[in-house]
């Protein structure tokens, strides 16, 4: 298969390219969500010389369709939820409430894991570029973006590979700057637009903060 991206890593190289304005900014942080967006981020750091850190959000994915999203949470109690599918699917209360649950345990592990005793980053009054592997509904990505918020950053710039339109334009009006390379309107899935779309791991994420972090202090 000829995809347009090789990988996580290169489609993060094309985005850099969209992005050179920002390069070696003082102001401006490279934020990620973990896992799938840390190697397209790192990708866009790398390139641009730019600090890397993570956006921590967990899609809540129904039961039966994990990959579909009926909302998303991130630290500091943000929780968006997507009452579309909500509502098509007849989604109770009491799954949304279990589902929250399970995924903030999971929050609370990743970022253990990731950060450590490390705080987030200071992203007051920063130009924070906000990275994913791609959006299908974008509930992850609009709990990314209230916590961005609530921390007062002075610009918002959402970079993704692949997104259908109608998000991209939804997105648009809640963020300073959307770039997307890919806009199709039938997206099937993120990984049908990689040929490499293995499964990143909570080692790959922690390799890659680290390589970051050392090229950024040369």
């Amino acid at each position: 298969m000829n995809s347009p991206f090789n990988n996580r890593i290169q489609a993060g190289q094309q985005l850099a390219e969209k992005l050179q304005p920002y390069q070696n900014q003082d102001n401006t942080v490279v934020l990620a969500l973990p896992r799938g967006g840390v190697p397209v981020a790192y990708g866009i750091a790398k390139k641009l010389h730019l600090p890397l850190d993570i956006c921590l959000v967990r899609k809540l994915g129904i039961p039966e369709h994990p990959e579909l999203a009926m909302g998303a949470i991130a630290l500091g109690g943000v929780k968006i939820l997507n009452i579309d599918v909500i509502e098509w699917r007849k989604i109770s209360p009491q799954i949304i409430e279990e589902v929250t649950q399970k995924e903030q345990l999971e929050l609370q592990r990743r970022e253990q894991v990731y950060r450590g005793e490390q705080p987030f980053p200071k992203i007051y009054n920063q130009t924070v570029i906000l990275v994913d592997d791609g959006i299908a509904t974008g509930a992850t990505i609009k709990a990314a973006i209230a916590i961005i918020k609530k921390q007062q950053a002075k610009h918002i710039i959402v970079a993704v590979p692949v997104a259908p339109p109608s998000i991209c334009q939804e997105l648009s009006h809640e963020v300073d700057q959307l770039i997307c390379l890919k806009t199709p309107e039938n997206l099937h899935s993120i990984s049908f637009w990689y040929d490499d779309f293995s499964q990143s791991t909570d080692e790959e994420v922690c390799s890659l903060l680290f390589l970051s972090s050392q090229y950024y202090l040369i």
